[in-house]
């Protein structure tokens, strides 16, 4: 009997933490945990600097600061990995240019050489 009722004590207690009875501060910590699970990492980041900015002292605390860390960064990753893909395309596009460029030097190299030619023979006709 005694394990039954320290069971749906911890029970109510877990309730607790994210229920309609929670701590403010377990409702916005809970909140900013929600959001960076399903992806929301912008929100999650200023959920938990709202926790921190009340918070700043609490057990929690650490953990909020790890959290927004970690969002922080994984946000940064995948703002550099759009930047690398757009340089690469840019890379590309000059690469395709570059190319057009050698085409057409080389191009304008034989004209030159064929005007040479042409010279050459006008000078000897002379």
């Amino acid at each position: 009997m005694r394990v039954t009722r320290l069971a749906v004590v911890s029970a109510l207690l877990a309730g607790c933490a994210t229920g309609p009875f929670a701590v403010p501060s377990a409702q916005m910590l809970a909140k900013a945990d929600r959001l960076a699970a399903d992806g929301d990492y912008r929100s999650a980041i200023a959920a938990y600097d709202a926790y921190l900015a009340e918070y700043s002292n609490s057990s929690n605390a650490p953990r909020a600061r790890a959290s927004r860390d970690v969002l922080t960064t994984r946000e940064e990753i995948g703002r550099l990995q759009q930047e690398l893909a757009r340089m690469r395309e840019e890379l590309a596009k000059r690469e395709g240019d570059l190319t057009r460029v050698r085409q057409e030097a080389e191009r304008l190299r034989a004209d030159l050489e064929r005007l040479k030619q042409i010279d050459l023979q006008l000078e000897k006709r002379k």
